[in-house]
């Protein structure tokens, strides 16, 4: 049975296909369009996974969508009709921002190439938030799991919590509209100048350069209750004024200010993008951050009360904030976590397909690596490296290339690594990365100067083989997805300078072998090598979405100041600004 998964008219669409219980392929919009964040509809999302599962659309047997304007009517209603005038307004900018949009089935078709009339699968609707919790239950290791999703809105809910169980999820409680954490983040976000779509992470990294001393306003203003959470709705005008939906100058999606007045009169002018980043501001995202992880903390412990159980399933936007997952583990009595990759809105997809194969009696499916997009052969590989000048290309076997990558990291240089299948969600976790020695003192300039152009405050992640997580950091709870963050044992901070964040924590990636060959033997080629079983890794890009195809490796490696670049088994370095590519052998491959 084929299920096709869609998230789509907001940001970060994306598409997932499933064949008889198991995920088959899995890719976000912004990877082929090269928008940042793509909203709208994954016109190219949902033909790169028929073609990587090698199907059609005519051979889909369900397309569900993480999308279902029935959910929650019930309290829905009962809001409009109490707060009638403002709803008016909202609801107004609501239908013009989609006013033009086509029909689904519709939009499906032509994305294939397929006239209208002959799209025989059916469209199953799945509430926002039952897809993000089907999109980490159900492809967690767990029999038997609570589940706590998180984000802005959707479908008319912010939070949802319940018991997974087989293939089967119960819902016992959800927070609605106009209560919500991921607004409480964005709103506060955009009055410090992050107001970029996905700006969230910045003040995450920002956070412990300051230090919590506006508590007291953060504890009135996001409140915890026996069901939950309530916002002061008076700093906020989401829920007044609508949110004004938009294209920023790269195609990127942006809104319009989440706060009100109330935050200039309490305190002072917002900050404008792109000014100096004040004291003000690093202890407003302190306090920020700190709130949200005890809320993070509340709600677990909401849910583990209410359910008993020691597993926990996370998702939802919100939950891509590593340092409240890790704090989870310090503080509740949950035991195992698991989220995966694309936690966000795009893993909607995912979960919708997920829940859809479910109902269908297929098995479930654990997703143990999040290599799920395009991959390339080496044929286009080496096609790609012949029309690119200025080239000195080697092919090495995979122990030699190994081994002479991590000799590279090793002396100090930055390597682009292009592998296999691309990452599913918002990180790059060791097919679409750049990596360097997570010990040089100099390493985060130096990437920032030549290659990231980033603030420098925001760190960067190590990626360590899972074997020897708890040498290095204060856990031993696995992060295969670049989703935790723990303390970095003081005895190991000197080799992971680069790596070790202001406040001694990284934001970890554990690789283990099974789950990616080619990346874990590089790490233990670097290990052998230096003694730390350890490399940064930052993702593949330069200020737009993460690379794709080996053609958009080898332009990202021409613009920036990347010493090498590895895709496959070719390893790359510059001869000359016009000089032609140049093919070699090693010995041992002549052999």
């Amino acid at each position: 049975m084929l299920v096709l998964g869609i998230n789509a008219y907001h940001a970060d669409a994306a598409a997932a296909l499933y064949a008889d219980g198991r995920l088959v392929a899995a890719v976000e919009e912004e990877r082929l369009s090269r928008i940042k964040h793509c909203a709208g509809f994954p016109a190219l999302a949902i033909p790169e996974v028929l073609k990587i599962g090698g199907v059609t659309l005519g051979d889909v047997d369900e397309i569900a969508i993480a999308r279902d304007s029935t959910a929650n009517l019930r309290k829905r209603l009962a809001y409009i009709v109490k707060n009638f005038r403002r709803t008016t307004k909202v609801a107004g900018k609501r239908l013009k921002d989609r006013a033009g949009l086509k029909e689904l089935d519709v939009q499906i078709a032509e994305a294939c190439g397929l006239a209208p009339d002959k799209l025989k699968a059916p469209i199953r609707r799945v509430e926002h938030h039952l897809a993000h919790a089907a999109s980490s239950f159900l492809v967690s290791p767990f029999e038997r799991a609570a589940i706590l999703t998180l984000d802005g809105f959707g479908d008319f809910a912010s939070a949802m919590w319940g018991v997974g169980e087989g293939s089967d999820i119960k819902v016992l409680g959800r927070v609605t509209y106009p209560h919500s954490l991921g607004i409480l983040y964005t709103g506060v976000c955009q009055y410090i100048g992050f107001d970029r779509y996905g700006d969230e992470g910045k003040v995450m990294g920002l956070a412990p350069y300051g230090d919590p001393t506006y508590s007291d306003f953060f504890n009135k203003l996001l409140r915890f209750t026996n069901d939950g959470f309530e916002l002061d709705l008076t700093f906020f005008n989401h829920h007044t004024e609508g949110v004004e939906t938009g294209s920023d100058e790269y195609g990127s999606p942006s809104f319009g200010p989440l706060y009100t007045r109330k935050w200039i009169d309490q305190f002072g002018e917002a900050r404008q993008r792109g000014s100096e980043i004040t004291q003000r501001d690093k202890d407003l995202a302190a306090s920020l951050q700190a709130r949200l992880e005890d809320a993070f903390v509340h709600l677990a412990n909401l849910v583990q009360r209410r359910t008993g159980l020691t597993d926990l399933c996370l998702a939802g936007g919100v939950t891509l904030n590593g340092v409240a997952n890790g704090k989870l583990l310090e503080n509740t009595s949950f035991e195992r976590i698991y989220v995966q990759p694309a936690a966000g809105d795009d893993g909607t997809a995912l979960g919708a397909a997920a829940w859809q194969s479910a109902r269908a009696g297929q098995p479930r499916f654990e997703m143990r690596h999040a290599y799920w997009g395009s991959s390339f052969s080496d044929a286009e590989i080496e096609r790609e490296l012949a029309e690119t000048p200025g080239l000195q290309v080697t092919r090495l076997e995979d122990d030699q290339l190994y081994a002479e990558t991590a000799k590279e990291i090793a002396d100090g240089k930055v390597v682009g690594w292009f592998q296999g299948a691309m990452e599913w969600g918002p990180r790059a976790l060791g097919n679409r990365s750049i990596v360097a020695h997570p010990g040089h003192p100099r390493m985060k300039d130096i990437l920032n100067s030549r290659i990231k152009q980033r603030e420098p405050f925001r760190p960067f992640a190590p990626s360590i083989k899972a074997e020897r997580l708890g040498d290095y950091f204060e856990s031993d709870h696995e992060s295969p997805f670049m989703l935790m963050v723990y303390r970095t044992r003081a005895d190991k901070r000197e080799q992971l300078q680069a790596v070790d964040h202001v406040d001694h924590t990284g934001r970890v990636q554990t690789v283990r072998r099974e789950d990616n060959e080619r990346y874990w033997s590089l790490i233990d080629a670097f290990e052998q090598r230096t003694g730390i079983p350890c490399v940064l890794n930052t993702s593949f890009n330069e200020n737009e979405p993460i690379v794709c195809t080996p053609r958009e490796a080898l332009d990202c490696f021409s613009r920036t100041k990347m010493d090498a670049v590895v895709l496959g088994n070719f390893i790359c370095t510059r001869v000359g600004d016009n000089a032609p590519a140049v093919l070699e052998q090693s010995n041992a491959a002549q052999r």
